[in-house]
């Protein structure tokens, strides 16, 4: 879960990956550094902290290089450090490097190069034996070196490497993590994600998984595993730079709160001809399919899975299909049932989930049909699936998501209905009041967003607690792991989130007097066990915050604060209730003095293990 950035060209390489670096800087703030050709040499800098650091650090040196490489990292082996730092060096300094990802084998080679060629280690990291191997095989020959090295190389990983002695090139390799490559006249660049391009190019080549690169100032050059080179379409980007950008917002996690209302509904309406009927960009899942299907997997992590448990609600109340959930990371190392009658669907805001990607590939390989949900066109997950169903959130840089999450449950609901009309599952009578209070949530949404001073009072009053709990019944338990996991990854807050008749078994003996407890009780038919189960935490002492639609005020004789959604069918509460939670999360982030779109030990594109 690193950035990387290289450049070569005419401009000043230096300022480039700078530039590139701060645009990934999401994707890992431990430390940061910069090798650049300087005069026949390489200059390499690196240090802990963020990139400010680094640019302070390079401001008075006033480096101009027409080649050079960058990184920021998220620390995986060895601790945040001015040496842990990448890029790494070979002994003699003629080689530089830049990784993203983990060498699963580096132990064994570590000791190899130690014992049998004398190699001295500077650093704790798993990508200094990457440069150390690569000059091990290197005889005049960068890409040939790097081949040779990448041959004997396990694991995830996406790497940059240049020579002091080829000041024309710049060689990278992707496997199972991202990496694309900018084209420009008399320039290219490569980076780990499209944004740290788009100052300089929108034309860029998507790399697949095994290929390497040869970059020089005139041209790329792709090559597969075999070394034979292939020819690759350019892909160009066609969405705003001005998106990634705050736009006058605090943090980048509140500005993408408030484009809610926009991706919902972009993501709906691009689906719904002027007769309400659904269409899925391409996707053809026809009734034949459907009756040949017998189970359907939904897999993510984090915020997607939890996604995934509200997508599970709808296809099996709409489509009447039975579904199974999992997080990607246990789906992998379990024998689950699957073959060719099983419909596989991945969730993965980035398209780059390592242990989504690896679930994906292991559902294929026992013959399922997969259909992602991705919101960046081109990902991995999006190019090794059978069907893929965009969300149009357009680009979330914040490591907490929030808008994704949104867009995701969305297409959820309208998989599930395309599902459902398909298999003559739904009356035409629920399948247009279901549509109709989706095309009602994007008003709703901006509702919520435009009233936000009950939830920033209760974050002024709880911001000091030190524990959280969340509780809800039925479709409203994927909303408090949500607002659970929002809480606690931007607050650190220690919040974990229980269904609430799972109370009596075991966790209410943590309830005390003060314990800060978020009740989501939008479900009609459930609203009065959850009266209940807000007397029994009342009955200990905790101050409860409520969750419910407007005009259900049984609620306010039991919690102590009230946050109210729009009135809308139990259906479709997911995406209303789960705002205020978001807002809550962030406000009492920003009381705490949290880094709220840099969370620690986080970040954004998880493409490790």
């Amino acid at each position: 879960m690193c950035g990387i950035v290289g450049y070569i060209g005419n401009k000043n390489a230096c300022e480039v990956i700078l530039n590139g670096l701060n645009k990934l800087e999401y994707r890992g703030y431990d430390s940061s550094g910069i090798a650049l050709n300087i005069n026949g040499k390489i200059e390499v800098h690196k240090y802990k902290g963020r990139i400010k650091n680094l640019e302070e650090k390079l401001a008075p040196l006033g480096f101009n290089s027409p080649l050079g490489i960058g990184h920021t990292r998220w620390a995986t082996h060895g601790a945040p450090s001015d040496k842990n730092a990448h890029p790494h060096s070979n002994m003699s300094g003629t080689i530089a490097l830049v990784h993203n990802g983990i060498i699963e084998n580096y132990i064994q080679l570590r000791e190899w190069l130690i014992n049998e060629h004398h190699v001295q280690f500077e650093s704790e990291t798993d990508t200094e034996v990457v440069v150390h191997l690569i000059d091990h095989y290197y005889e005049g020959d960068l890409l040939e070196a790097v081949f040779k090295a990448v041959e004997k190389m396990k694991g995830a990983f996406a790497i940059g490497a240049i020579c002091c002695d080829e000041p024309d090139k710049i060689v990278a390799v992707r496997k199972d993590s991202p990496l694309v490559v900018g084209l420009g006249k008399d320039e290219n660049i490569i980076a780990s994600d499209i944004p740290a391009l788009l100052k300089y190019t929108r034309d860029v080549y998507l790399i697949n998984n095994g290929e390497v690169v040869l970059l020089t100032k005139e041209g790329v050059r792709i090559f597969n595993e075999s070394r034979e080179e292939i020819k690759r379409d350019v892909f160009h980007v066609t969405w705003d730079a001005e998106a990634a950008e705050k736009e006058g917002y605090d943090h980048f996690m509140l500005k993408e709160i408030n484009e809610q209302p926009r991706g919902v509904d972009a993501t709906l309406n691009r689906r719904l001809d002027d007769y309400n009927r659904i269409t899925l960009d391409g996707i053809q899942i026809t009734k034949e399919d459907l009756e040949k299907i017998n189970k359907v997997y939904i897999v993510a992590c984090g915020t997607a899975y939890h996604a995934g448990l509200v997508g599970k609600f709808a296809i099996e109340k709409f489509a009447q299909i039975p579904v199974d959930v999992d997080i990607a990371s246990e789906f992998r190392y379990r024998e689950p049932f699957i073959d060719n009658q099983t419909l596989f669907i991945a969730i993965s805001q980035s398209g780059e989930t390592l242990d989504t990607l690896a679930a994906l590939r292991e559902a294929k390989r026992r013959g399922a049909r997969v259909l992602s949900i991705v919101n960046v066109v081109g990902s991995s997950v999006a190019r090794e699936s059978d069907d893929v169903f965009y969300t149009w959130a357009g680009p979330e840089i914040a490591v907490a998501s929030t808008k994704a999450y949104t867009t995701q449950l969305i297409s959820m609901y309208l998989i599930a209905l395309h599902m459902a009309v398909t298999k003559d599952a739904i009356s035409q009578d629920y399948y247009d009041l279901i549509v109709k209070e989706l095309k009602a949530l994007p008003a709703k949404v901006q509702k919520m967003l435009e009233n936000t001073d009950t939830i920033k009072e209760i974050a002024k009053i709880n911001y000091e607690k030190q524990h959280a709990f969340f509780i809800g019944r039925g479709i409203d338990v994927a909303v408090a792991l949500e607002g659970s996991l929002k809480l606690k990854e931007i607050s650190y807050i220690n919040s974990f989130a229980i269904a609430a008749g799972e109370l009596k078994h075991g966790t209410i003996a943590l309830v005390e007097e003060g314990t800060f407890l978020t009740a989501v009780a939008t479900q009609d038919h459930l609203f009065e066990k959850m009266l209940s189960n807000i007397q029994e935490v009342k009955a200990r002492g905790a101050y409860v915050i409520g969750v419910a639609k407007e005009g259900n005020k049984e609620i306010e004789k039991q919690a102590d604060r009230v946050i109210y959604i729009p009135d809308c069918i139990d259906e479709v509460t997911p995406v209303l209730s789960v705002v205020p939670l978001q807002l809550l999360a962030y406000y009492m982030a920003v009381l705490r003095g949290c880094d709220v779109d840099k969370p620690k030990n986080l970040a954004k594109s998880v493409t490790v293990e």
